[in-house]
């Protein structure tokens, strides 16, 4: 495969490719998590609502600290087990709100959304999934300290993977919502659109939330009619990508359009148009002569315009 001129060598996207293993079967021992977080191989991400900890090491960022160096930052709402690097454990542990504020100050620190950290490149690719992770599970714990069965205060258990009510027994699960994001394709084109919160200039594939009692094709093919009018055949599975803003899972697609005439729902996105290859290459590379842009490589929206643009219609061939 070609890549088209301008285009720079694939990037990973961000947040997938964990090497992290959740050793799910430690969660249930309290007394066994309690040792790895205290063992000198522990390593801490720490978060504080959307801001992410870092060590300032000159122009070098860390988000790893130590167990001695995550308490010195006060008491954590919440830890997370996150899994085992070999046989390093690693955690996540929740700042409350007031506790992030004295941090802004220290000059040995830096707190970054994690977007922004993604954006910047500024930590090693490998901490982004387990910092995903940990910023996910401890946004629904932030969401969920009551019981929505009947309302009582529900307390942490499995290492951060559960949440008991103590009053109705009943047990619950941080969840993940399911995003179908996808490129309707014609021929030789294909679909972005706009939506009001984006950059001026940037333009994306469609997405929206899957529904209950949907499959994904079933979602894909909703979503493209509701916001630009287009009825779709094949539907394609590319890639998927946990996306923690605040915990969904986008879902990665190439749909067939049976039409062309898009009819655009204003309270969906804002605007909607085909774009051919030769046009999307230069946005992906950001050499388009009016300005526009595609998503950086960070976000699945990237990889799956840019598999169209080298591979044509052949990324709807089974």
């Amino acid at each position: 495969m070609s890549k088209p001129p301008g285009l720079s060598a694939p990037s990973r996207q961000a947040y997938s490719g964990s090497r992290i293993a959740r050793a799910a079967a430690q969660r249930g021992d309290e007394a066994a998590l309690a040792a790895l977080a205290d063992s000198n191989r522990a390593g801490f991400y720490v978060i504080g609502g959307d801001f992410v900890v870092l060590k300032a090491q000159g122009d070098a960022l860390d988000p790893l600290f130590s167990s001695g160096e995550a308490r010195g930052f006060g008491a954590a709402r919440e830890t997370v087990f996150l899994g085992l690097l070999g046989e390093a454990p690693r955690f996540g542990a929740g700042l409350e709100p007031a506790a992030i504020e004295p941090l802004k100050a220290r000059g040995d620190l830096k707190l970054l959304d994690l977007r922004s950290i993604a954006v910047e490149g500024a930590v090693a690719a490998e901490h982004l999934p387990p910092l995903a992770e940990a910023k996910a599970v401890l946004s629904w714990h932030a969401r969920h300290r009551f019981c929505p069965n009947c309302g009582a205060p529900t307390r942490l258990t499995q290492g951060g993977w559960r949440r008991d009510c103590p009053s109705c027994r009943a047990e619950h699960f941080p969840r993940t919502d399911p995003v179908v994001i996808m490129l309707v394709i014609a021929g030789e084109r294909c679909v972005l659109g706009r939506s009001p919160r984006f950059p001026q200039t940037m333009w994306s594939c469609l997405a929206g939330f899957a529904e209950p009692g949907e499959s994904i094709e079933e979602a894909v093919r909703r979503e493209v009619a509701e916001e630009v009018g287009l009825a779709c055949a094949r539907v394609k599975y590319f890639a998927s990508q946990p996306w923690p803003f605040p915990s969904s899972l986008m879902i990665g697609c190439h749909a067939e359009a049976l039409d062309e005439t898009i009819v655009i729902d204003k309270s969906e996105i804002e605007e909607a148009r085909w774009f051919d290859g030769a046009e999307l290459a230069l946005m992906l590379s950001r050499s388009h002569p009016q300005g526009l842009t595609a998503p950086p490589p960070i976000a699945i929206a990237h990889h799956i315009i840019r598999a169209f643009v080298e591979r044509g219609g052949d990324v709807l061939v089974d």
